[in-house]
């Protein structure tokens, strides 16, 4: 009786012990984070919490404009998000010609490029370009192929399939449905080339 009564002892306090655990690892995972002067919340969805970005109201706009909502879903997402600065550097016209209703397809393409399924870590995407011997690829949501390296200064860079690089800038921000990345540069696309192309000054 005596050894029962021990051996539940040490298995109910072990259970409190692994409890304690799990609940410190998810409490630091749980932080939000400032991320272009807001606060982004690992228990809100993605589109949430780009929707309360002011520095990424150009994205939040695109979203908004997906009707699929996979931004506001359960399934997880890696974003490489690029903020209002970065769709700054864009030739003039270019959004507002991806926004009517008659280059719809254009536009969801081009958000859904700058996503991944799944949840990857910076360590993830490190490891998968050590692995290419330098060089990663990988396959957005669209279809397309997004390419990944690290340069010289040991920042992750992106190149799109126009050969357009964009550098991120922040890393792992936590999202209650996957992982958010901040990118320096819109990532085009070709079928969004000529669209681009179209749109420059003359």
């Amino acid at each position: 009786m005596n050894k029962l009564f021990l051996f539940l002892f040490i298995a109910f306090n072990s259970s409190i012990v692994l409890a304690q655990k799990t609940d410190s690892v998810v409490n630091k995972s749980a932080k939000a984070r400032n991320v272009d002067g807001s606060l982004m919340s690992p228990s809100k969805t993605i589109q949430v919490n780009i929707s309360a970005s002011p520095g990424f109201s150009t994205l939040a706009s695109i979203i908004k404009a997906d009707t699929t909502n996979i931004f506001n879903g359960d399934n997880p997402i890696t974003i490489f998000a690029p903020d209002n600065k970065a769709f700054g550097k864009l030739p003039a016209g270019t959004i507002d010609s991806l926004l009517l209703p008659t280059h719809k397809t254009d536009l969801i393409n081009l958000l859904k490029y700058h996503a991944i399924a799944g949840k990857i870590t910076s360590k993830d995407i490190e490891r998968q370009i050590k692995a290419g011997n330098g060089q990663a690829t990988f396959t957005s949501l669209s279809g397309r192929t997004l390419m990944a390296k690290i340069n010289e200064n040991r920042n992750i860079v992106l190149t799109d399939e126009n050969g357009g690089q964009s550098i991120v800038s922040r890393l792992n921000v936590e999202q209650g449905n996957g992982i958010l990345y901040v990118v320096t540069q819109v990532l085009m696309p070709k079928m969004t080339q000529q669209l681009q192309e179209n749109s420059k000054p003359q």
